[in-house]
């Protein structure tokens, strides 16, 4: 059976939502999964995360954990993964206790390198823009290839190919995707979105 670090990595897309109405993130979630999108972050209420882990061969996983408490109530809504948006070492032993995998965000080398001896499976890189972008991620990895990263903080769907072209493991969209948006146009995103990432 694959699991959401597996899927991450085949899909190579990964769908951010960061809304705090429960119905608007479950429509854009169904948006996403109607545009090919399979793993889906929700950084917004727990009913939401418990909806949407409801669909079959979707992986959600739950943003925005800083506390274990946070954690605890991701986990029995159905999240298959905890993220937090920081280097938060205290969910390491939680996440391996729920057999939950565990994503930090680092955005220093020494940041990842020890995400990485945490056993943490994909690192998030945030704010890639303002590190440096693509190169960023080619720089980071050149020294340390074991690595598995996933750039997030405004990336174009335009800019997916190169990102995954300088050796990200996948790649993270969150506004770009349904900002503004209509969910007809949401579903077109999460397309190109995809598309973008086959053609690597």
């Amino acid at each position: 059976m694959t699991n959401i670090i597996q899927a991450i990595k085949e899909n190579k897309i990964y769908g951010i939502i960061r809304e705090d109405d429960t119905n608007k993130a479950i429509e854009i979630a169904n948006a996403y999964i109607k545009g090919g999108i399979r793993v889906i972050e929700i950084n917004s209420t727990i009913d939401a995360i418990k909806e949407v882990a409801k669909n079959e061969n979707i992986y959600v996983a739950q943003g925005g954990v800083i506390t274990s408490s946070q954690a605890l109530d991701g986990i029995k809504a159905g999240a298959k993964l905890l993220v937090s948006p920081i280097l938060q070492m205290n969910l390491v032993k939680l996440s391996s206790g729920h057999k939950i995998p565990l994503m930090l965000t680092a955005t220093t080398p020494n940041e990842a390198y020890t995400a990485w001896k945490a056993r943490v499976p994909v690192i998030k890189i945030y704010p890639i823009k303002d590190l440096g972008g693509a190169t960023y991620i080619e720089e980071l990895l050149r020294p340390m290839k074991f690595l598995n990263v996933m750039p997030t903080g405004s990336i174009k769907i335009g800019d997916i190919k190169e990102y995954l072209e300088k050796g990200a493991t996948a790649v993270g969209l969150g506004h770009e995707l349904y900002y503004n948006k209509t969910v007809d146009e949401i579903v077109e995103s999460a397309k190109r979105a995809v598309a973008e990432a086959k053609s690597v």
